[in-house]
């Protein structure tokens, strides 16, 4: 096929074109319905020239045949959420393979940005609104019971029971093109075969090529003293830094033998950037940067210290030390920690996270160091969740960083994650009021 195009000074320039079909091969007994949902599908000059001649047929993968079974997809199309890829076969058969990978979407065509949009809810009803923008879905066990199912002012009439009941819709909404992160109800079960039971239970409703599974850095908690955290004052006897080994490394390889298993993971509760290097030994598919706490509990940190450093008044430290209790920097028996102890924490703490300089006082150093490991590690398939923000600042700072020339060759390993009524938030401004007045009463009563 053949395009002009017109130039600005009325001469026209050809530039030719080579689809699939142009190559002349025959079709794959078998495969020629399938074969025909990629026969427009434009080779460059470059890839025509090597396959022209070489290619005596074209058939389609068995992934390929399942993608199309499984998402019951139109005839001529390709289904979003999948890239299209080929392998000449020594025989010269062409075998066309379709790749999951959220960066497309439908027939083959890239997502408008590099960055990808991801909601962090389980509610279908605020889903539904969204779900067309969206590349991937975020939820754990807190959204999908307390934020949704036993949220009557959410689960409007009750209508949902189960999590695979909203698991189902959700699925039933967002399509073939977006993955859906699920996190395990339970990740210190000790018995390897019930999360796998579960596993296979999120693939069954959401299927394989959607399904990513949340795996949470564990640090001290381990399967016989995670009933701490469901009892009495719910407050854990063990500070985050005093993990042994096995637990600071269950999840890690907990990700790890689910991979083993074909199963993509989302490695969450990322706060930190230094957790981020050995979390990527365990070979993950999305990693992540948790922002809104981190950043309030920063600055309250700061705000403190500030007023103890004018004052010298050991008030402020009695309330730094109480703020790490809340927060667990502390553990339930350090409410007598010396004060000093304190102010040296705290000003460690503040110093790492650069609340005081260009990289961090935006709460996104964490980010930038993130950004930076991702573009040198072997994982090409690896993307960074952005999560877990709030208020005037967070998103337009992030979206902001994204337009750094710095960053422009890990945008497209970017994922951004937040309810969807935060992001709806940043679509509108003041103007849009505005002009809509002016508008609509221009064409009133217009015809």
């Amino acid at each position: 096929m053949t395009t002009v195009n017109h130039l600005t000074g009325g001469e026209a320039r050809m530039a030719v074109q080579f689809s699939v079909q142009s190559l002349n091969a025959s079709v794959k007994s078998g495969d020629e319905h399938d074969v025909q949902r990629i026969q427009n599908f434009l080779l460059d000059p470059q890839e025509y020239k090597l396959l022209k001649g070489a290619v005596n047929a074209i058939g389609v993968t068995p992934r390929f045949r399942d993608v199309i079974k499984t998402f019951t997809v139109a005839d001529g199309e390709i289904p979003a959420g999948f890239r299209v890829e080929s392998k000449l076969c020594s025989d010269g058969l062409l075998q066309i393979d379709l790749v999951r990978d959220i960066s497309y979407d439908k027939n083959g065509m890239k997502r408008p940005t590099g960055m990808i949009f991801s909601a962090d809810t389980a509610n279908p009803y605020e889903i539904a609104p969204i779900a067309p923008l969206l590349g991937n879905l975020t939820c754990n066990p807190g959204i999908v019971y307390d934020l949704f199912i036993n949220n009557p002012k959410a689960n409007i009439g009750n209508k949902y029971q189960t999590r695979d009941e909203v698991f189902e819709e959700i699925g039933r909404i967002l399509g073939p093109g977006c993955d859906i992160s699920v996190e395990l109800n339970n990740p210190f079960e000790p018995d390897f075969e019930k999360i796998l039971e579960e596993v296979e239970n999120f693939r069954d409703l959401l299927t394989e090529y959607r399904l990513v599974i949340k795996v949470p850095h564990t640090g001290p908690v381990n399967d016989e003293n995670v009933a701490e955290l469901l009892t009495g004052d719910k407050r854990f006897s063990v500070r985050y830094d005093q993990a042994t080994t096995k637990d600071a490394l269950r999840g890690h390889n907990l990700a790890l033998k689910l991979r083993e298993h074909g199963y993509r993971i989302n490695y969450t509760l990322m706060f930190e950037p230094y957790q981020s290097a050995l979390a990527l030994q365990a070979k993950p598919y999305f990693i992540n940067s948790f922002i809104r706490h981190r950043l309030m509990q920063t600055t309250k940190l700061k705000q403190l210290l500030d007023f103890f450093e004018l004052t010298n008044d050991t008030k402020y430290l009695v309330e730094i030390r109480d703020l790490m209790l809340v927060n667990d920097y502390l553990h339930k028996n350090e409410q007598n920690t010396d004060l000093f102890k304190i102010l040296k924490l705290s000003r460690d703490i503040v110093r790492y996270r650069n609340i005081d300089n260009e990289v961090g006082s935006d709460g996104l150093d964490g980010v930038r160091h993130n950004l930076r490991l991702l573009r040198h590690t072997n994982l090409s398939d690896t993307r960074l969740i952005i999560c877990s923000m709030e208020g005037d600042y967070n998103y337009p700072d992030i979206d902001r960083l994204m337009t750094d020339p710095e960053y422009g060759d890990v945008v497209d390993r970017v994922v951004i994650t937040a309810e969807p009524g935060y992001l709806a938030r940043f679509t509108s401004t003041n103007q849009v009021i505005s002009y809509q007045r002016r508008f609509m009463n221009a064409a009133e009563g217009q015809s």
